[in-house]
């Protein structure tokens, strides 16, 4: 066995924000992709974002800086190209890379979900028996050779392949019963590969990220992938990250190899068994990447102590914080976003561990809370037949909610946020926008209605923003996926709702038709999931809070007359722990947290929920459980159906996060193979998601092949003798 590598870095970071503290690459991606910009304007941002962010990592005084970290969309999506896993229907493409990610003409891009229990979205690979690995080195090494020209010797960071083949799904047409795991040893010889070049290029050390490693049963595709790549006798230094959890049951797997160092998530304590990997170098995530609150010094170091470390790293990437506080004044001496934590990191090191490690295996603690106190709601039969007066038609069409936001809606936000503009002016310009999403869908034929969300910036910000105990950054902008950014407010106190949020433009939108409106509203568990929650009460309990607040907000906008209220949960699936022997406490009180957010509504009240890019079907018995009348659910680009479903169900028909416009045969066999499994009386017509992001143009041409594939097939499900 290799003893400890003392020339490892005492301080380093998994990885960092990539987009730009002033979302530049956002900008570029979408200048690009419009075609008011080459790829040559889009590659010079790029140069000087990597270029930026190893200056002032190096300022900060961080000893390893990380290369291929930065990516143009996605950092699964860059290692299914850099071992040349690439479909063939995008080799022709003039782009294949962001084909795969958005589309192209008559080809669909990648599937998109979650990256393990985070709001990062990552492109979803497909590997099959004949898939063709080779070996494409070009991104890791051009990126470690820019850092060179600056004065910066870097560490590249890669996707391990455990990793990436347990991401990946099977190609179309594989046999039954094959897994891409099933071609690891294949992988592992381009591994091996991509390891002699960065050899050749004398690299001393390559970080290969495995937080496969915290969820259950990859122990042994590790054991055998890291006693070959170690065991080769041309490659750098390896350190094999993993994170989002305790791998303690990986620890013997990892302890048989030769790897010369192991990246530890440690924030929620040390795992046992970690005295298995003394005689190599210990890296000691104890600087979060997924929280915003400052790290407490001396905890951090009794973690480092109990755990044998002398280095120190963030827990994961920052990718998931914000850039930095500067120009922030909420919340003083209370955060740290990336640049903080890696003064946090260079501190830690200088200080080192805590010679009497107090408490450090304890982790964060119990999440339990107290009763929920659920209000039943009838059953859906009587709920259904209750709501049989909204006259809705078979296979009723709506959408999930968002239509576009124009340049002049954003425009006209920040002038009022900023006060060049006033409330009276601002309000009427929302309400033309709506306005004009109703009169849209009026014309076009939808059965259900929303008002379009002008007003709204974020699906959870807007709601943060009208509640106590939020609070909101002015420039905290997090990648959620390709240029989509978020800022996650900061949930720091006790939740309540001090006065109705919704209700005024709900009811606005409705006076303006005849056909039902649904107010919409974001779920409890997505607005706890979607912003960085306080630390001092069980994560149950900050729930429970905020279900309460959106309970109140139901009652409201049903006694103003909203017959139909969404409460969405994208997030359901997103906040499952990662080993199953942890899912069955969280889903039973995500679902009484939601159930309690609506269980007061009326039988008249039709409740519909919504989970976008969420593997559905894995907690289908949890969204069964949230007993919402109406459920829709992506499926356009992941093709996936949820049979056996017991209420009524919209599969999403139309992929808003790629500009490609569906046709109507294309939406009418997805709606037909629909109908296999779901009954004509209770299933739904919809886009996967909102039209926030889409143009009216793009919206306008895909609603009507929908509301005609719709009209189609609700014709051919309808007996002769009821016309």
């Amino acid at each position: 066995m290799r003893s400890v590598s003392d020339d490892f870095p005492v301080s380093t970071v998994l990885g960092y924000p990539r987009i730009g503290p002033d979302r530049e690459l956002k900008r570029a991606l979408e200048a690009y992709w419009d075609g008011r910009a080459g790829r040559d304007h889009l590659e010079r941002v790029g140069r000087q974002l990597r270029a930026d962010t190893w200056q002032r990592l190096a300022e900060l005084g961080l000893e390893g800086l990380p290369s291929n970290t930065f990516s143009f969309y996605d950092q699964v999506l860059d290692t299914a190209v850099l071992v040349d896993a690439v479909p063939d229907r995008y080799r022709e493409c003039a782009d294949p890379y962001f084909a795969m990610a958005r589309g192209a003409d008559g080809v669909a891009p990648l599937r998109m979900t979650k990256w393990f229990d985070t709001n990062y979205h990552y492109l979803v690979p497909e590997i099959g028996p004949k898939t063709r690995f080779r070996a494409v080195a070009d991104k890791p090494l051009a990126e470690l050779r820019e850092a060179r020209e600056l004065g910066h010797e870097t560490r590249p960071v890669l996707v391990g392949p455990v990793t990436f083949l347990r991401l990946a799904q099977a190609a179309p047409g594989s046999p039954d019963g094959f897994t891409p795991v099933d071609r690891l040893d294949d992988l592992l010889d381009v591994y091996v590969r991509l390891l002699s070049v960065l050899a050749g290029e004398g690299v001393g050390w390559v970080q290969l990220d495995e937080p496969i490693l915290v969820t259950d049963g990859g122990s042994p595709a590790v054991r055998h992938a890291y006693r070959r790549l170690a065991g080769h006798p041309r490659r750098p230094k390896l350190l094999v990250a993993s994170y989002f959890g305790d791998i303690a049951d990986a620890l013997p797997a990892l302890a048989v190899t030769s790897v010369e160092a192991v990246a530890l998530d440690l924030t929620h304590g040390v795992p046992e068994g970690v005295e298995l990997l003394r005689g190599r170098t210990v890296v000691a995530g104890v600087v979060s990447g997924r929280e915003v609150w400052r790290t407490d010094l001396d905890r951090a170091r009794s973690l480092m102590a109990a755990a044998g470390a002398t280095r120190v790293s963030s827990s994961c990437s920052l990718l998931h914080v914000p850039y930095s506080l500067r120009g922030e004044d909420i919340l003083p001496g209370r955060l740290a976003f990336a640049e903080e934590k890696v003064a946090e990191i260079v501190a830690l090191a200088e200080l080192g561990p805590k010679a009497t490690p107090v408490a450090a295996v304890t982790g964060a603690g119990s999440r339990r809370g107290s009763d929920t106190g659920v209000q039943e709601r009838s059953a859906y039969a009587v709920r259904a037949a209750a709501q049989r007066d909204l006259n809705l038609p078979v296979l009723p069409v709506t959408t999930i909610g968002s239509f576009p936001q124009t340049a002049e809606v954003r425009a006209a936000r920040q002038a009022f946020a900023a006060g060049r503009s006033s409330r009276e002016e601002y309000e009427s310009l929302i309400e033309r926008e709506i306005g004009r999403a109703v009169a849209l869908q009026e014309r076009l034929g939808i059965d259900v209605l929303v008002h379009g969300e002008p007003e709204r910036n974020d699906m959870v910000q807007y709601f943060a923003e009208h509640l106590d105990g939020f609070a909101v950054t002015r420039n905290g902008w997090v990648q959620s996926y390709g240029s989509r950014c978020t800022r996650p407010p900061i949930l720091h106190g006790d939740v309540r709702r001090p006065a109705p949020i919704t209700v005024r433009w709900a009811t606005y939108a409705q006076s303006l038709t005849g056909r039902p409106v649904k107010g919409m509203l974001t779920g409890p568990v997505t607005i706890v999931a979607w912003s960085f929650v306080r630390a001092d009460l069980p994560l149950r309990d900050v729930t429970m809070q905020v279900a309460d607040a959106v309970r109140e907000e139901v009652r409201d906008l049903e006694a103003a007359g909203i017959r139909v209220i969404q409460v969405d949960e994208p997030a359901l699936r997103e906040l499952l722990p990662l080993r199953k022997g942890d899912q069955d406490e969280y889903l039973a009180w995500a679902v009484a947290a939601y159930r309690r957010a609506t269980g007061g509504a009326g039988d008249s009240t039709q409740i519909h929920t919504h989970l976008c890019y969420s593997n559905a079907a894995e907690v289908l018995a949890a969204i069964d459980a949230l007993d919402a009348d109406v459920t829709s659910i992506e499926s356009a680009r992941s093709g996936t159906g949820v049979p056996g479903f017991g209420r009524g169900l919209g599969p999403g028909v139309y992929d808003i996060h790629s500009p490609r416009i569906p046709g109507q045969a294309e939406i009418t066999a997805r709606l037909q193979r629909a109908l296999r499994n779901i009954p004509a009386e209770r299933l739904w017509v919809n886009p996967d998601c909102g039209l926030k992001t889409r143009t009216y143009e793009q919206v306008e041409e895909a609603l009507t092949n929908v509301v005609a594939a719709a009209g189609a097939v609700r014709a051919s499900t309808e007996d002769p003798g009821d016309r």
